[in-house]
């Protein structure tokens, strides 16, 4: 059975950097659109970023654009959020989850049918 398994969550100072990493077993992540999505307790979800499988287009939401990316390597079967310049406000359980369908540089969910178990990013002074 497949699992995505998430790390690299952690306390961070506002203005700190965090390398979140989604290590899939049990199957290829080649084959799907891949996306992180946050949830902060009393807020609604947010689709953070995700990217295609077809030719690597990535979406960023706009509370993170310019400061986070995405990037894959097929190779060790893993997806990567690299965040910087965290802000308060980035605090959240942050899911790493695939096949999240259609991802265009201006439109996607960023929400897929398989979820990791989480990792707590929490940014505070």
């Amino acid at each position: 059975q497949g699992q995505l398994v998430e790390s690299g969550g952690g306390l961070v100072q506002p203005g700190g950097s965090l390398r979140l990493s989604c290590a899939a077993s049990g199957f290829t992540l080649d084959y799907y659109a891949i996306g992180w999505f946050r949830q902060a307790p009393g807020k609604e979800g947010e689709g953070v970023s995700c990217v295609s499988t077809s030719d690597g287009s990535t979406y960023y939401a706009d509370s993170v654009k310019g400061r986070f990316t995405i990037s894959r390597d097929n190779a060790k079967n893993t997806v990567y959020l690299q965040m910087n310049s965290l802000k308060p406000e980035g605090t959240a359980v942050y899911y790493c989850t695939t096949d999240v369908g259609i991802v265009t540089p201006h439109r996607a969910t960023c929400i897929g049918d398989f979820w990791g178990q989480g990792t707590q990013v929490t940014v505070s002074s």
